[in-house]
């Protein structure tokens, strides 16, 4: 039997067209507003109404999405025009639909567009869920709330020069992971030529280092196989063996972008750190701060050592960090995600446990609204550890 990230995956492939997105408190209802019903961002307007609409008036249509539970619901599209609102959301699923419980938040929503009435809705609540279905379609978090384009994403004419120049002159099919991400921000430094947000706005970096990465690997997987898909496979066993290289090699370096991007920003300010540390037995925190030699040092004072986590998403695996180093268990520990929205239940686990979510500034208004303030901004954690480690602000 087909898993529901399957289901939406093949959904996706047949439908006119597909949006997906984390739903965020706002969307779940825990942010305390009346707004009521899933958000949907102005880009992806094309997946409810043939046309954006001008502010004076609301507008609306009615559906049917057939769910991953087998229900149907009559639901609406709705564009928000009078007054001061303009936005566009979902509403109306029926009295006790569970999908918009707060449980949920966090979780991937899918919409599939089969015909002008008729869609396909999914509700992908697990890490593993959510990660196969973003593998599938090579779509990093930062590009979600938006429309699902299966073909090859277009870049911009700098990009793409910069992406033809790096891939035409590779002596490998694949780079490791590490030189991806390098050559990623070296791009998008090129490109944009914003080095100073390394340390005046490094949570924007981070996103725009991460989204770039994804596009070279997009380019370079289109490269490699973009003309064998084109003139399709001698027989089931060929096509099998390279869909299963093209996921594995998507599995595999996933979470690796995220740590070599952090990274290169506590490079770029100058803080000391060992990645991937060992502290106890097999134990591999991703960072401690200032060093592994400090984490062994008995007279090196814990409460001048830190660890971080990394994790592109963290609704069911948050749990891992709890015990990646024995001599900090009484003390906060860091994870960075770029988790869009966690329901409050697993936000209070999280603080009686010491974590401490570190989230690029832009995805902290996903979180439930009462919660929002626990949350640190990247800036704020790399602040932290300067001053920890006496670096001049």
């Amino acid at each position: 039997m087909e898993s529901f990230a399957e289901q939406a995956i093949n959904a996706v492939s047949k439908g006119q067209l597909s949006f997906c997105k984390f739903l965020s408190a706002n969307d779940t209802g825990l942010t305390g507003g009346h707004q009521a019903g899933i958000y949907i961002s102005k880009p992806a307007v094309p997946i409810l109404f043939e046309k954006r609409f001008e502010k004076g008036a609301n507008q609306e249509k009615w559906v049917k999405i057939s769910w991953q539970d087998g229900r149907t619901t009559d639901t609406r599209f709705i564009y928000y025009g009078k007054g001061t609102r303009n936005e566009y959301r979902i509403t109306n699923f029926g009295r006790g639909f569970e999908f918009l419980n707060h449980e949920y938040t966090g979780a991937l929503f899918v919409l599939v567009k089969d015909t002008e009435e008729d869609y396909q809705g999914y509700v992908l609540n697990t890490e593993d869920e959510i990660n196969q279905f973003l593998e599938a379609y090579n779509i990093s978090p930062t590009e979600t709330n938006n429309l699902i384009n299966i073909h090859n994403r277009n870049l911009d004419i700098a990009e793409k020069q910069e992406v033809y120049n790096f891939i035409t002159t590779l002596d490998v099919d694949f780079p490791t992971s590490d030189v991806m991400s390098m050559k990623a921000r070296e791009i998008e430094n090129m490109v944009y030529n914003h080095l100073e947000y390394i340390i005046s706005n490094p949570d924007l970096k981070l996103l725009n280092w991460y989204e770039m990465e994804f596009k070279l690997f997009r380019a370079l997987e289109h490269a490699r196989y973009g003309e064998m898909i084109r003139n399709g496979f001698e027989d089931v066993e060929t096509f099998v063996t390279i869909a299963n290289q093209v996921l594995n090699r998507r599995k595999s370096r996933a979470g690796k972008g995220l740590e070599h991007h952090l990274a290169a920003l506590f490079d770029g300010n100058k803080i000391a750190y060992t990645p991937q540390a060992v502290t106890e037995g097999k134990k591999r925190p991703d960072f401690i701060f200032p060093s592994q030699e400090a984490y062994h040092s008995l007279t090196f004072s814990t409460d001048n050592i830190i660890s971080l986590a990394a994790k592109t998403t963290c609704k069911d695996r948050w749990r891992q960090v709890l015990n990646e180093a024995n001599r900090l268990r009484d003390k906060n520990k860091f994870l960075c995600t770029l988790q869009q929205g966690i329901s409050s239940d697993q936000m209070d686990e999280m603080e009686e446990e010491k974590v401490i979510l570190v989230v690029p500034k832009e995805y902290i208004k996903t979180y439930p609204r009462d919660k929002q303030d626990r949350i640190w901004t990247v800036k704020k954690f790399i602040d932290y550890v300067k001053e920890v480690e006496g670096i001049k602000l």
